[in-house]
């Protein structure tokens, strides 16, 4: 039975609950070697609507008046409490950063097989309490690479080709990294991270160091010169540099990892 539902929602206060931002909770995935998936059975009607829910969901047809006794689908405030409900059920799962939750999929990744089992038990466990019902048509348990949120996601993937974009002007420091991957079977370049930085006066004058430093990856190294209108993600990450601040260290060391076929494209200057 559908039911139209939108003069109440006309004059339903909002439940301003906030949903997670997809992309901001894919970045979870990130260091992910193994990724399990699953997706709550029929969503929204696992919710039992209280007695005053009722009377505002019924529905006038010619044998009658019926009741939804669940949560039907359409009602402006679902979403948002049904998100509000998942997340009361995995409360510590889900402050420890492993666990993602998106309305009624329930996403747990880990960088090992066996707190990958551990972490599963734990969420297979606190379903089981609460009696939610799981469609095991939808589940996907342990993969390296899976469809979630509508996009194949895995972890750090260094096979994929790497393009790095740098532009350094007088007043600042700018690159891009991206990498290539394969999206409906066709190659689709997009950004991983963004670099900004002020630079420093003494910093103005070590181009000949530079040009000494870089003479050592010249076998696998193309370098080529763009003008600004054809490298505008470097250009202007450089040209309106961010500010020396704590908040922003600039280049940090870390520990380096060898990319096969990496190749910098792109020097403007």
């Amino acid at each position: 039975m559908v039911g139209d539902f939108r003069a109440l929602n006309t004059y339903t206060i909002p439940d301003r609950y906030p949903i997670p931002r997809i992309y901001e909770t894919l970045t979870k995935l990130s260091q992910a070697k193994f990724i399990t998936a699953m997706d709550s059975l029929k969503g929204f009607h696992q919710d039992v609507l209280t007695d005053n829910a009722k009377k505002l969901l019924r529905i006038v047809v010619h044998c009658g008046i019926l009741e939804y006794l669940r949560m039907p689908f359409g009602i402006k405030n679902a979403p948002s409490h049904y998100q509000r409900m998942t997340n009361t059920i995995f409360p510590e799962e889900f402050s420890e950063g492993w666990l993602i939750i998106y309305i009624h999929d329930i996403i747990v990744c880990s960088e090992n097989w066996d707190s990958h089992l551990t972490r599963l038990e734990r969420v297979l466990q606190n379903i089981v309490q609460v009696n939610m019902k799981i469609s095991l048509k939808k589940c996907h348990f342990a993969y390296s690479e899976l469809k979630a949120l509508g996009h194949v996601v895995s972890g750090l993937n260094w096979k994929l080709p790497f393009k790095l974009y740098i532009d350094a002007c007088g007043e600042g420091l700018g690159a891009a990294l991206h990498q290539t991957q394969i999206i409906n079977d066709k190659p689709v370049e997009g950004p991983i991270c963004f670099i900004s930085r002020q630079i420093k006066p003494p910093e103005a004058r070590h181009m000949l160091r530079w040009q000494i430093a870089i003479q050592e990856y010249r076998g696998n190294t193309t370098i080529a010169h763009k003008s600004g209108n054809n490298h505008k993600n470097a250009d202007d990450l450089s040209r309106w540099a961010l500010a020396n601040t704590p908040e922003n260290p600039g280049w940090v060391p870390q520990e380096a990892h060898h990319i096969e076929g990496i190749c910098v494209t792109d020097i403007g200057t």
